[in-house]
């Protein structure tokens, strides 16, 4: 039986920025997943997204040692762009961009491919002597009580734990095993994430073109083969979705740069095109007995506004706040409860924030459409009120 101070259940991003965040904070930490991360583009499965950090995640990153890693790859976004197409024809009617400029001296977020952040993140972790990270092994069971959590691993091995992480996605199992359940949202749709090169440059502004049907979001990369290079989230009713994923390049590439509004003039794929669902999910609890559930085994939203990972990290850094607040209470009964009160009714806020706009931009009635335009017009005229978006954007309190 191996003793540690915290089990993290989940490799991905939100697990190994939780494993670096704990480990530098000098908690003993254990890690499993029973997925290798794949820390390069071209291996079959690797994850060709993107992510953008917000200014809040950057900060968070930084207390993790792992900014001075990540920020050589990273992509600064300097503007948000909201452009209305949903005439008859997909050509812009409105656009109006949010400047980080107008309320801070740093842009709003930094883009990097998630492939670059697992394999910077696993880098990060191999420093920290007190993080044992085990790839290949998953979270098999749990059995806690009022003073620990015992976990067993799915190679036999068991953990004895003060608290336990639950980071494992949407279908956390470690979720399941603390018995908390799940609100889902379906809402017929998929996303196609891919990214491709153009000959206009992005600038660093990042582009939300809404028309029915969902988001078509342009996100800046570094230049790819001497070409300006943008990473792209096109949201789309299901059945279209996986028709436009499977059409020859060609034609894809005429498709998406139709779809763009012709923003950056013509698009050209540079890498491979992924489908993903597009669901709403809220955990009832943000906790159980000696378990604390982060990123989306808590909470998961439409990618609207670069919110899913940046409260997945606003999680992360009211944990830790916590534990280090009183590390000899790591774990207990009072922290967990202050962090499912702390967290969740901001996370239930945003979840039907985003949930709106998404609803919102499928709108398919030209009144309704109409309607979007008009909102983004009138709340981007009121100055005070825009400032207030961007802030809450980036993460304040509402």
């Amino acid at each position: 039986m191996t003793q540690t101070d915290i089990f993290i259940s989940g490799g991905g991003v939100a697990g190994l920025t939780a494993a670096a965040a704990f480990g530098t904070a000098g908690f003993s930490v254990i890690i499993a997943d029973p997925m290798p991360p794949i820390t390069d583009s071209a291996t079959d499965g690797a994850d060709l997204r993107t992510t953008a950090f917000l200014q809040p995640a950057r900060d968070f990153l930084d207390t993790a040692g792992l900014w001075d890693k990540l920020g050589p790859h990273a992509t600064p976004l300097q503007i948000m762009r909201i452009v209305d197409a949903g005439g008859p024809d997909a050509t812009p009617r409105m656009t109006r961009d949010f400047d980080a400029a107008d309320i801070s001296d740093l842009p709003f977020g930094w883009n990097l491919p998630n492939w670059v952040l697992r394999r910077e993140m696993v880098a990060r972790l191999a420093e920290l002597p007190n993080v044992d990270f085990r790839p290949g092994v998953g979270f098999a069971s749990m059995l806690t009580r009022t003073s620990q959590a015992r976990v067993t691993l799915t190679d036999g091995s068991r953990i004895t734990a003060k608290l336990v992480i639950g980071a494992d996605g949407r279908n956390s199992p470690v979720r399941h095993a603390t018995g908390i359940d799940a609100k889902t949202t379906r809402y017929g749709q998929k996303a196609v994430t891919f990214a491709v090169t153009h000959d206009a440059p992005h600038d660093s502004v990042s582009t939300e073109i809404h028309r029915t049907g969902g988001p078509f979001t342009l996100v800046p990369l570094p230049d790819h083969d001497g070409k300006p290079c943008s990473a792209v989230v096109w949201m789309e009713d299901g059945a279209e979705a996986v028709r436009l994923a499977a059409l020859p390049p060609e034609d894809f590439n005429a498709a998406a740069t139709t779809r763009s509004a012709n923003t950056y003039g013509p698009l050209t794929l540079s890498n491979r095109r992924m489908v993903w669902p597009i669901i709403s999910q809220i955990a009832d609890r943000m906790a159980g007995e000696r378990v604390a559930l982060v990123a989306e085994a808590a909470h998961v939203v439409p990618p609207i506004g670069a919110q899913g990972l940046n409260m997945s990290l606003a999680d992360l850094s009211c944990l830790l706040d916590l534990a280090q607040a009183r590390p000899d209470t790591l774990g207990d009964a009072d922290m967990l409860a202050r962090y499912h009160t702390t967290r969740h009714r901001d996370i239930t806020v945003r979840v039907k924030g985003v949930d709106l706009l998404n609803r919102a931009s499928q709108a398919e009635n030209p009144l309704l459409r109409d309607l979007r335009a008009k909102g983004v017009e009138a709340l981007y005229g009121l100055a005070p009120v825009r400032k207030t978006l961007m802030r809450l954007g980036l993460g304040a309190k509402g």
